[in-house]
């Protein structure tokens, strides 16, 4: 083995041969005069005027031909939709530049910026949200993977920052040209609805077509809102429908505006105009959380907290039978007497509404007499138990006005699964933690007492008025079960009938049996209402209930 030693460069090594030197530092590599080796290189404000003119050209969109045919089927443009949404130059766009790699079909030779969706975040009221709008002026708004991803990702980051997240929905449904990975993009973004679900609140607002599998995201989300005459959801369209069944039908017929928030309940809210839809979906956020961290957002308010209603001793009749509207009891209530109502045109019998209180967001069930005598049927019962549910899962106390005379009778109803859809809400009001408080105005008959949060099923707090009735049944029904044989065996049945009602009414049906059990915390004065509810959600609003460990429940579907 050749020994080294440790001599100065030059000397030579026991072996005599001279040491090799040591290579000094590296001449930096000399870079070509220009980058292709012929060109200049460009100066900077040069390269920025091409960025600023790219931009510019992005913002313009396709076309103005393409803009004009957006304005005469009377519908804006994503860009001025999202104007519209947010606080003024607040609107941050994500990934404005991105473009498709599809090829085939031509498809290649078209490759506009933005690839049909418009992504990014802003301030509504001062608070952050994040959007995502399709364009419909390139590719019909059609969702290809470049167009899936950008989406998938705005949707990431509004979780990942704990705000809501708004879909502004204009588009032709999957991209053909692109085929499966198409299909994909939609499988990726129902994904993250799920997983988003309770944890932020996510809108739809429909603003044009919504078919096929691009109808499901919805379906996935808190609220939906429709726009008349513009905007339809369906998942197979009026050819498809023609050509299976023989139905002859339009678009707005299929899947219109009216048609979801009047009949099938898959929308929320409808309006006649853009410009109107997108100013209440701002209201709407104004009392919502960012997020299932916080509470709602709580304001100064002008209306006093110890302001009377004594409206209410007159408005609401003591006769059973006699209809009224529920909503003027609410706007009694609210602070302003103001409140959002939800699916106010679906399963009228039932009324769900945001409201506040003394500055402080509530969530409003309440049955509505003038409407099915306020009776709780299939319908109803979805929509109240799915109301009861976001209200839950964000943190916003429960209010429930009680006037139900049970649940309606009917071969079509039990044929229809009442009890599966009973259930529904009663399985909500279970599994509610929010602060919850009921008011038993009127009458509370059978299961449909105990279903509409009674403080049998949790309820914090149970208040009524000295009208209430609270009983398996009303008076004349309980009285022909229990006493049929001896007003059979009566001389003179009616009036044996009349004296036997009014015995069980005055042993069973007084205004304090209840509250004699411990089934009503309180009989009040009608004018008290407002006050005590308030005073009651200021006790409750630090309430906080462990609930078993578990995966989730399998509640009734």
């Amino acid at each position: 083995m050749t020994i080294i030693e440790d001599t100065p460069v030059g000397r030579l090594r026991k072996d005599g041969a001279p040491h090799a030197p040591v290579p000094g530092p590296a001449a930096p590599p000399q870079a070509p005069p220009y980058p292709s080796g012929d060109q200049p290189v460009r100066p900077t404000a040069s390269r920025v005027a091409d960025l600023v003119e790219l931009q510019e050209r992005v913002l313009r969109g396709p076309s103005p031909k393409a803009t004009e045919a957006q304005h005469a089927k009377g519908k804006l443009t994503a860009r001025e939709r999202i104007d519209l949404l947010f606080d003024k130059d607040t609107f941050t766009e994500v990934e404005g530049l991105r473009r498709h790699r599809a090829t085939g079909f031509g498809m290649e030779d078209k490759r506009p910026h933005s690839d049909g969706v418009i992504t990014g975040w802003g301030l509504v009221d001062g608070r952050e949200v994040f959007v995502y709008a399709h364009d419909f002026r390139i590719f019909g708004g059609a969702l290809g993977e470049a167009h899936a991803t950008k989406i998938h990702k705005i949707m990431d980051m509004a979780a990942a920052a704990g705000a809501p997240i708004v879909g502004l929905c204009d588009g032709a449904g999957a991209r053909i040209q692109e085929g499966v990975t198409a299909l994909a993009g939609y499988g990726g973004i129902f994904q993250r609805n799920v997983r988003s679900s309770g944890v932020i609140p996510q809108i739809s607002v429909i603003m044009g077509p919504c078919a096929g599998g691009a109808a499901y995201s919805p379906a996935l989300t808190d609220f939906v809102f429709m726009v008349r005459e513009t905007s339809q959801m369906f998942i197979t369209g009026p050819d498809v429908v023609q050509a299976v069944t023989g139905e002859s039908v339009t678009q707005n017929e299929l899947g219109g505006a009216d048609v979801h928030t009047g009949r099938s309940g898959v929308a929320h809210f409808v309006y006649d105009d853009e410009e109107e839809c997108l100013q209440e979906l701002r209201y709407l956020l104004s009392l919502l959380p960012a997020n299932n961290r916080e509470l709602p957002p709580a304001v100064p308010v002008e209306d006093p907290v110890d302001r009377l209603t004594e409206s209410l001793v007159d408005l609401v009749p003591a006769e059973r039978g006699r209809a009224y509207d529920m909503r003027a009891v609410i706007e009694e209530l609210a602070d302003d007497g103001e409140f959002f109502e939800v699916h106010q045109r679906w399963a009228g019998n039932v009324i769900c509404a945001l409201a506040r209180m003394g500055g402080q967001v509530v969530g409003i069930v309440a049955n509505q007499p003038c409407d099915l005598a306020g009776v709780l049927d299939i319908s109803s019962s979805e929509k109240a138990a799915r109301f009861v549910q976001f209200c839950d899962s964000f943190n916003i106390p429960l209010v429930t006005l009680v006037d139900v005379p049970g649940f309606l009778p009917g071969v079509d109803q039990e044929h229809g699964g009442v009890i599966r859809h009973g259930a529904k809400l009663l399985y909500a009001y279970c599994n509610a933690t929010v602060p919850r408080i009921s008011v038993v105005l009127r009458k509370a008959y059978g299961g449909a007492y105990i279903v509409m949060d009674s403080q049998a099923i949790g309820a914090d707090l149970t208040l009524a008025w000295p009208t209430n009735e609270i009983a398996v049944m009303g008076a004349e029904g309980a009285a022909n079960v229990i006493f049929r044989r001896e007003i059979a065996a009566s001389d003179d049945p009616e009036g044996t009938r009349e004296r036997l009602i009014r015995e069980y009414q005055d042993k069973l049906m007084h205004p304090y049996y209840a509250a004699e059990h411990g089934l009503v915390d309180d009989v009040i004065h009608p004018a008290q209402t407002r006050v005590k509810l308030i005073g009651a959600l200021r006790m409750l609003r630090s309430k906080y209930t462990a609930l078993p460990s578990r995966k989730h429940g399998n509640q009734p579907q």
